[in-house]
């Protein structure tokens, strides 16, 4: 059931492939006439043939020789082949598409293949949930390469999770057929500081032989990015500055700079290529998260390499990004990644490079997408009873719930300040008047309250905290999309409408919610592990749609608001979070009290 990623091994069809090569037999598809993007040299090349038989490439070239009585032909005069692209770092789950759907929205893009983290899901349901999706991933002809989940919990101690995945688990996993790697290592802190348990996690990675991908989220680059490299981790995709992406380049690790819905750090971080004269080697273009309206309306890695362009970057070293540079971090480069003989018949035909517009797909030397969409349906998909019911919070929510008590009149609180495409928020200390003895969200000044509940395990557990960044002035959100333990996050501006979201995703199983006055404006339900919903694409898109829409009905302007949102209870990032246990100073890997002292 699950993807081998390829249609033949080497070995078994080498003498075949060459046969073909010489003309003693025909192949079975020879595209024709392209200009090929030559990754491997970084240079085009013009007229150029491609043969395939048995799901690989045997001639680069004139084929002319390899067409026989059963060869299709096909006409790409005019046209650039290039291989297909790869995104090095994905979370289907942030897709809130099931990983079929995800597949049937990016294929036609021009992406051939995924190493995808699924740790948002594995948060919630374990090993089992990742044992799902992959399942779901396999009705679809995009190769799912899987990086084990690393850091389930996140980091260990400071928030609580529906499953935990240790040393012996990633032992385990890295016997299974599909698995690549080790899902990003987010616990840099315990990396850096020799903590046991997290080194014999990568460490039973690189035993495996296998690819061991990073997160080093801190402006740090001396002793402590040396550090985190040195222990075997291969890549990272946390760069939000030049030269933070520069200097990983120059350790030897890969620089995986990222363009998301929300996270829109590509204009920043290709400065560490577009503004020195280094060797892109070492530079992977990837998505980490993709919601549904940015797919379908812009696309996925093509969308990507579009705004690399428009920032100054040569196409071919964009090419050269989400394919060759992607596969040799994986250390895949012998199957994947370029155009040439004995590799992976994965394929792209684009009209022009200027556009990334995509014409046809080909994954394993069949046709799988043609004129933006795929060439066959998928195979249904239905998850376990268990992934669809995870809503267990202890007791009954009520606005009494969110209040948040306090013995001074005038007193001093820690707050969250987010911003818009970043993941990074800010940490302040705020002045607040009491009200009743309870201190309340002021949104003249832009401050909101922030309710965390463990959801997994009805352990009752709720932390409580106030954001600034949103610009809502009436109203409140909630969603069970809360990197990565994934618990019930609601942030608003009093009591009644925060009540009025978290019990509206405790009845439908979690997903996205907006009130205003007491009434829902919006609900987006996500009944697979409250993170995922089986609906098309197109559904989804309208669905996302209208969740913004109710954002920005209640006043909020920024982009993927649900996704700066999401992020609060994430302690693995700078400066400050909340989770279901409290306040997370994540520079120090401290609790800290609500109110200051």
């Amino acid at each position: 059931m699950y993807h081998h990623f390829t249609k033949t091994k080497l070995h078994e069809v080498s003498a075949t492939l060459s046969k073909v090569a010489m003309g003693v037999i025909p192949a079975e598809t020879v595209i024709r006439g392209a200009t090929l993007v030559n990754v491997c040299t970084c240079e085009l090349l013009e007229n150029t043939d491609v043969a395939v038989w048995g799901g690989r490439i045997a001639l680069v070239g004139d084929a002319s020789h390899c067409i026989g009585e059963g060869t299709e032909v096909v006409d790409a005069a005019g046209k650039f082949i290039a291989p297909g692209f790869l995104d090095g770092h994905i979370h289907v789950e942030s897709s809130m598409m099931s990983a079929g759907e995800y597949a049937r929205a990016v294929v036609p893009h021009g992406t051939t293949g995924i190493y995808m983290d699924p740790h948002e899901i594995c948060n919630v349901l374990g090993l089992d949930g990742v044992k799902w999706i992959m399942e779901d991933a396999a009705r679809s002809p995009l190769k799912a390469m899987l990086t084990v989940p690393s850091c389930v919990p996140a980091v260990p101690g400071f928030e609580d999770t529906g499953a935990e995945v240790g040393p012996a688990d990633i032992r385990e996993t890295m016997q299974w057929d599909n698995v690549v790697g080790l899902g990003e290592m987010m616990n840099f802190p315990g990396i850096v500081n020799g903590d046991a348990r997290t080194h014999a996690i990568v460490g039973e990675t690189l035993a495996a032989n296998k690819v061991a991908t990073g997160h080093y989220s801190i402006p740090e680059t001396a002793q402590g990015l040396n550090a985190y490299i040195a222990s075997g981790v291969r890549c990272c995709h946390e760069s939000t500055r030049a030269e933070d992406a520069l200097a990983k380049m120059r350790l030897g690790m890969y620089a995986m700079l990222r363009e998301g819905s929300a996270w829109h750090d590509l204009v920043e971080v290709i400065r560490s290529v577009t503004e020195h004269e280094v060797d892109s080697r070492f530079a992977v273009l990837i998505s980490d998260d993709a919601h549904p309206h940015t797919l379908a309306g812009q696309g996925h890695l093509d969308h990507i390499m579009r705004k690399a362009l428009s920032y100054g970057l040569d196409p071919i070293r964009a090419i050269q990004m989400v394919t060759i540079n992607c596969a040799q971090c994986f250390r895949m480069d012998h199957e994947l990644g370029s155009v040439t003989p004995g590799k992976c018949a994965d394929l792209v035909l684009l009209d022009n490079l200027e556009e990334m517009k995509v014409a046809k797909v080909w994954i394993n030397g069949d046709l799988v997408a043609e004129n933006g969409k795929l060439t066959e349906e998928l195979a249904p998909y239905t998850y376990p009873e268990r992934a669809v019911h995870t809503m267990h919070i202890a007791g009954e929510v009520t606005p009494e719930t969110f209040v948040i008590r306090t013995e001074k009149a005038e007193t001093k609180v820690h707050t969250m300040e987010v911003m818009g495409g970043k993941v990074n928020n800010f940490m302040h200390v705020r002045e607040m008047t009491a009200v009743d003895g309870k201190l309340c969200a002021d949104p003249s000044r832009d401050i909101l309250k922030a309710v965390v509940f463990e959801r997994h395990n009805e352990t009752g557990k709720v932390g409580y905290g106030f954001v600034e960044g949103f610009g809502i002035k009436n109203g409140a959100m909630a969603s069970t999309v809360a990197h990565d333990a994934h618990n019930l996050l609601v942030v608003g501006t009093n009591d009644e409408d925060m009540a009025v979201v978290a019990n509206a995703l405790i009845e439908c199983g979690g997903g996205m919610a907006v009130a205003r006055d007491g009434k829902l404006v919006a609900l987006l339900p996500l009944p697979i592990a409250g993170l995922m919903s089986d609906r098309p694409v197109e559904e989804m898109t309208e669905a996302v749609a209208a969740m913004e829409a109710a954002w920005a009905e209640i006043g909020c302007t920024m982009p993927s608001p649900f996704m700066t949102m999401a992020l609060i209870p994430l302690a693995c990032l700078p400066e400050l979070r909340l989770t279901d246990r409290g306040l997370v100073d994540c520079t120090t890997f401290r609790f800290l009290p609500l109110e200051a002292e």
